[in-house]
């Protein structure tokens, strides 16, 4: 049911294989050997680019099923059909830029509305910065802004995603203007929390809403400009005719009460439905993932925690910059902590692969207590994690306070072999 490359075989060699092909591939278009090529070449190369990370996403199940996956490949469709610069642009592929843009920030505008009243009453960011999936840097001093400011940037968030998108379809210099404010406001986010790429790419969106004086006032030399051939115009006719079909259900997801969240309607990923943060959560629970060598357990039995590279963990320690690097597996600790292990079937496997050293899965935590000799034992626990006070932070260089909620899960082991 789902396009991808896989289909044919699958391996882990071969999955590293493609990433690299699509690393250096990537770095073609950075450097500008793919846009010296030929017009047909860059069309190829840049299709190629989205065929590897189509084919990764549609088998990533839930450690892909991130919206910003969605808004990656949707973008880079649309980049096929740019064109190098020395091309005149298509100014329908503009278009198609902005309409991304549009759902993209509407769609979470409205699903805000719609969704957890503290976005209507503006308290959401009383609590946000705190409980928000991967903190970082500055995210300890958003929390202790005064609550007038809060309530501010929730205004500011409700402009930059209600109005200002609709802006977009307005004559210069209103869409410039548009365009800058969803920009500020996506550099606002960027300074405030880790949110993988997401932030990055909508800015990248949002240049669609620029003139070309606008985009004269930055240090960047416009070449000079040839026309589109006539198989690319006719491309284009056909390109726009997709879309336009594709559009029907989004447009509608928009205006439907039971509005989608970051959902694609067909396996191409394209024409999405997006949006985040429909609901705020007001208390921060973190899951600590423990082992012990001791094959008796009692109330003397010494654990040893795990640390992993961007969740809360340590108190001490001053939340990373991780954006827009992206850490899949903090991020589903993030959802974890929210509801039973039950429900999140990947969790058990992860403890099975920590009670067997496993070398790829430690790769993706930043410490392992156990480096010798895998654990005999290993639980989790349900921490409430909230950002220390100014007065706590001067007293004990600590970030973070936590409170033990009680077991997540239980202590688990492997079966002993023949039993």
């Amino acid at each position: 049911r789902i396009p991808s490359i896989f289909h044919w075989r699958y391996s882990d060699r071969l999955l590293r294989l493609i990433a690299w092909i699509g690393i250096l591939l990537s770095a073609a278009c950075l450097v500008g050997l793919v846009e010296a090529a030929p017009l047909p070449v860059w069309l190829l190369i840049w299709t190629v680019l989205w065929v590897l990370y189509l084919s990764i996403v549609n088998i990533g199940q839930i450690f892909y099923g991130f919206g910003w996956e969605s808004l990656l490949l949707e973008a880079g469709f649309f980049t096929i059909f740019l064109g190098p610069a020395r091309i005149s642009p298509p100014l329908v592929v503009i278009w198609m830029f902005r309409w991304l843009l549009f759902r993209v920030e509407f769609g979470a505008g409205l699903i805000k509305l719609r969704g957890d009243p503290c976005w209507r009453d503006l308290t959401c960011l009383y609590y946000h910065h705190e409980t928000q999936p991967m903190p970082n840097p500055l995210s300890w001093f958003f929390h202790q802004l005064p609550r007038p400011l809060h309530k501010a940037e929730v205004l500011g968030n409700h402009f930059a995603q209600l109005v200002a998108p609709v802006a977009l379809a307005f004559p210069q210099p209103v869409a410039d203007a548009a365009g800058l404010v969803i920009v500020v406001t996506q550099l606002w986010l960027v300074l405030s929390g880790n949110f993988s790429w997401l932030n990055w790419i909508t800015i990248v969106c949002a240049i669609s809403a620029f003139d070309n004086r606008a985009i004269a006032a930055l240090p960047v030399h416009p070449p000079s400009l040839t026309p589109q051939p006539l198989w690319f115009q006719l491309v284009l006719i056909g390109l726009t005719v997709l879309i336009l079909v594709l559009s029907y259900a989004p447009a509608r997801n928009l205006i439907s009460r039971r509005q989608l969240m970051n959902f694609s309607f067909n396996p191409f990923h394209l024409v999405n439905a997006y949006g985040a943060f429909g609901s705020i959560t007001r208390i921060r629970y973190e899951i600590a993932v423990e082992g012990t060598a001791s094959t008796e357990l009692g109330p003397a039995t010494e654990w040893k925690e795990y640390g992993f590279k961007g969740k809360p963990g340590e108190l001490d320690r001053l939340p990373p910059q991780i954006a827009p690097y992206h850490f899949r597996l903090d991020w589903l600790m993030w959802f974890a902590a929210m509801s039973s292990p039950r429900e999140h079937n990947w969790f058990i496997p992860f403890l099975i692969k920590l009670l067997e050293n496993d070398r790829p899965t430690l790769k993706l935590i930043r410490h392992n207590p156990f480096p010798g000799k895998p654990p005999a034992y290993v639980c989790a626990r349900l921490y409430r994690y909230r950002f220390s006070t100014p007065a706590e932070r001067r007293a004990t260089r600590q970030w973070w306070s936590r409170q033990l909620v009680g077991d997540y899960l239980p202590p688990v082991r492997l079966r002993p072999a023949g039993s």
